[in-house]
């Protein structure tokens, strides 16, 4: 009897590396793409050029010239035919920042070989409130409109009052897992500002409630033992944290007169590194400007102790893969899987994404 069983549509929306494809990631700061100048940086394991035009206008190729397969980084923005082009650095091609070839010098007047044949994958980027996404389209040689709009976070100044950066060394979903856990901060984060051991453990209960391609923890007051919240805000105070695939993670604290969003990205740049880029926004809080030299390194030392747990799990992760997740404190690292299950599934399938996720009460004690 003949096989008639449907094939399964090829899948999409996912690396072979388990990285969401058809989606926007953090690219750079604004403040990092200079004008005139380029660098080269990694996405889903790709080598990817990002840049700045003498003009203003920021620019990501991948980062490879189709010829002698040398990084276009390492060449110099020249102008071409009145647009600013990326030269390589080996044989002179330039290339415009739609990744199109605008000149081959070697090529002679009679050639009847066309540049313009060649090209280089370009990726869009959205640049707002001081921070450059990129896409990553699923099918590289796709010329299509992202499936998805570009980040969206509320209002926010043009620039944040800082940035920090710090690389995990560790695959997206497990820096992902490993961010968002809510039971380790009394144990990694126990410094006398935020969460000293005095303290002792609480209850918290929190509603949880389904939003686009994520979730977010309900508009609540703070935590008694947060200290830091209630020395910058006073009492009246509220607190609303948010995720969003693929790995934005985003905290609101405000009151009547001040409004403080810090957004966490995570970018992956191979199978062992994930890079973690934080902004921090104000509006309303003068004095916050002032403490900007205390917060920076008060932030980076509160990354970094994530990433100091990250290593500490690698140790774990050489000798046995599976973990042991529980309820209610890994129900968030379940969503994240099944957020990703329901994203591959939609672009394979070829219809609108469904969030699986229902609104619930979590509790544990932290």
């Amino acid at each position: 009897m003949a096989d008639t069983q449907t094939p399964s549509p090829p899948k999409a929306g996912i690396t072979e590396d388990g990285y969401l494809t058809d989606s926007w990631y953090l690219a750079a700061a604004s403040s990092e793409l200079k004008a005139g100048r380029q660098h080269r940086i990694m996405v889903l394991g790709e080598p990817v050029v990002i840049g700045r035009t003498p003009a203003g206008e920021a620019f990501a190729l991948r980062d490879i010239c189709p010829h002698r397969l040398v990084p276009l980084s390492a060449g110099r923005q020249l102008e071409t035919d009145g647009e600013w082009t990326l030269q390589c650095p080996y044989h002179g091609w330039r290339f415009g920042t739609d990744g199109g070839c605008r000149l081959m010098p070697s090529l002679t007047a009679d050639s009847t070989y066309e540049s313009g044949r060649v090209k280089v994958r370009q990726y869009p980027l959205h640049e707002a409130n001081g921070a450059v996404y990129l896409y990553v389209a699923h099918n590289p040689r796709l010329d299509a409109p992202p499936a998805v709009p570009p980040p969206e976070f509320g209002p926010l100044p043009d620039k944040p009052g800082f940035v920090i950066h710090d690389v995990f060394n560790a695959h997206m979903d497990d820096a992902v897992v490993g961010l968002m856990d809510p039971a380790h901060v009394p144990f990694v984060h126990n410094q006398w500002w935020w969460r000293p051991p005095s303290v002792g453990l609480k209850l918290k209960e929190k509603q949880f409630i389904p939003t686009e391609r994520g979730w977010a923890i309900d508009r609540h007051a703070p935590s008694s033992n947060s200290k830091l919240y209630r020395w910058v805000f006073g009492d009246n105070v509220e607190t609303e944290i948010r995720f969003q695939l693929p790995g934005f993670r985003w905290e609101i604290i405000s009151n009547e007169k001040m409004r403080v969003l810090t957004l966490t990205c995570l970018t992956p740049e191979g199978p062992k590194r994930t890079r973690i880029t934080q902004f921090t926004w104000w509006t309303g809080a003068p004095l916050l400007n002032l403490a900007v030299p205390i917060a920076i390194p008060m932030a980076r030392k509160f990354l970094r102790q994530d990433g100091d747990m990250v290593d500490l799990q690698n140790m774990g992760l050489a000798h046995q893969k599976a973990m042991l997740w529980i309820d209610d404190i890994d129900v968030q690292a379940k969503w994240y899987q099944r957020l990703k299950r329901e994203w591959t599934e939609a672009r394979s399938e070829g219809r609108d994404f469904a969030n699986p996720i229902e609104p619930r009460v979590l509790k544990w004690m932290s």
